[in-house]
């Protein structure tokens, strides 16, 4: 079985969107600038790695805001692949193109689950910051990659908390850049692993 692994495009100060953002402006203020790289992959090093985040991936795993935010402006099949929403809030399964998405309300456990039987013996992949902060206070994240972007948004979303930072530890595994991005992967280290 596959790993779950948070993927995430993040600001030199810690930002994976910027101030005011909102259902019209997904990424805030100065945030679409965090996923330049993934969109035009001018770098062949940039290029590779997103190529190996959905070679790799069976399934994707977000919470209802990543959703919400993206589901006017992702166009007609976005992941390709199965995508499990967290949510409070029930809807019925959307399906567009190759990409389902399924809205799972009773908990992150559950949610897992049914992602990681969906990718088979290929990784589940999150990200956004609300749900990447659960999943690891709850030891259910494997593996952080973060692409670390030469910006300085000054607010916005955080990715991390001091409420995480406490309770984790981290191995760094490897190490790529490109001139417009450092990729940077950690193991987390559970329980003495």
């Amino acid at each position: 079985m596959g790993k779950v692994i948070l993927n995430v495009s993040m600001s030199l100060d810690g930002y994976i969107a910027g101030p005011n953002h909102s259902v019209s402006k997904g990424m805030g203020e100065g945030g679409e600038r965090l996923h330049h790289w993934m969109f035009n992959n001018t770098h062949p090093i940039d290029a590779a790695v997103l190529k190996e985040i959905f070679d790799t991936s069976g399934a994707f795993l977000m919470g209802r805001r990543w959703f919400d935010h993206g589901e006017n402006v992702w166009g007609p099949s976005p992941f390709n692949m199965p995508v499990f929403v967290v949510t409070h809030r029930k809807k019925a399964s959307v399906v567009t193109g190759n990409t389902s998405f399924h809205f799972i309300t009773d908990g992150l456990e559950s949610a897992v689950r049914q992602a990681k039987a969906a990718a088979g013996d290929k990784n589940v992949t999150t990200g956004g910051a609300d749900l990447p902060r659960q999943l690891l206070k709850a030891g259910l994240v494997d593996e952080i990659s973060i692409s670390l972007i030469p910006v300085i948004l000054g607010n916005g979303i955080p990715l991390f908390d001091a409420t995480i930072r406490k309770q984790i530890g981290l191995e760094r595994i490897g190490l790529v850049e490109s001139p417009e991005v450092t990729h940077i992967r950690f193991r987390v280290i559970k329980n003495g692993q």
